[in-house]
């Protein structure tokens, strides 16, 4: 009972200041709702597409299908404050292919100061250990590369079980050879069914060309957004994948060697 008074008592001789705070804590929400959703989208005509400005760190992912590159003109292009960072390189797929432009994409890219990023497309149906290897055998990752990547987009007709636990052991295994934790590159669909609740603890790059906002996602450990596939580089042939570093500047560290 004493209880009951002394909250009503406080709230007769406080209730102008806590409605005022009730209404700035309201406001700031509000706010910080509006800020993760304004992605500030401004179509750039030299890329070809819209970017989402909010975002400072742009970058782009490349392989085999994007033939010869210049990666002189790829690192000196730059329009409306704009300029490329950072790019993934495809290594290799499967348990015994690689990508017959990896290593002159990988040592160019290297010499452009962008910083680099390999990946290894991941097929269901193959050995995850062999898969892990070859990419191991093909891949040396130097300080400030970024961290392994698994490139999750097809299930080849395989049981929920046997994609998880496999990509698991691909993980742990790349983990354990190169001391940093992979990143998982997949689409929405793919993320929503496989990875989310069972592969949560791993960065995130996601694919997603038609949402407007992140929210879809865990903001914990998603680090990459591929937001367009449209894209255009001086000294690339044909359309190139963009994509963004969604977390705080100071955190691209966490996903790097």
């Amino acid at each position: 009972m004493k209880i009951r008074v002394l909250i009503s008592i406080i709230f007769r001789r406080y209730s102008l200041w806590i409605a005022a705070f009730m209404v700035l804590l309201l406001g700031y929400l509000i706010f910080r709702a509006y800020r993760r959703e304004d992605m500030d989208w401004r179509f750039v005509q030299a890329f070809g597409i819209r970017l989402p400005m909010r975002y400072g760190i742009h970058g782009i992912d490349v392989s085999r299908h994007n033939d010869r590159i210049n990666w002189k003109r790829v690192r000196q292009m730059e329009a409306e404050g704009v300029r490329l960072q950072f790019v993934f390189v495809k290594a290799t797929e499967g348990a015994t292919m690689t990508d017959k432009h990896f290593d002159k994409n990988w040592r160019e890219a290297k010499k452009s100061a962008l910083r680099r990023g390999a990946y290894h497309f991941y097929h269901p149906t193959r050995d995850p250990l062999k898969q892990a290897q070859n990419f191991i055998r093909h891949v040396e990752l130097a300080t400030g590369d970024f961290a392994p990547v698994v490139d999750f987009e097809v299930t080849n007709g395989q049981s929920d079980e046997t994609i998880i636990n496999g990509l698991r052991q691909w993980l742990a295994t790349i983990e354990e050879h190169y001391k940093a934790r992979p990143i998982i590159y997949t689409n929405g669909n793919l993320y929503k069914r496989y990875i989310k609740g069972n592969l949560d603890d791993y960065p995130l790059w996601i694919a997603d060309y038609s949402t407007k906002h992140l929210r879809s996602y865990d903001p914990d450990y998603l680090y990459l957004w591929q937001h367009s596939q449209n894209g255009w580089v001086q000294g690339i042939r044909g359309q190139v994948d963009f994509n963004v570093f969604v977390m705080d500047e100071d955190r691209l560290a966490e996903i790097c060697l």
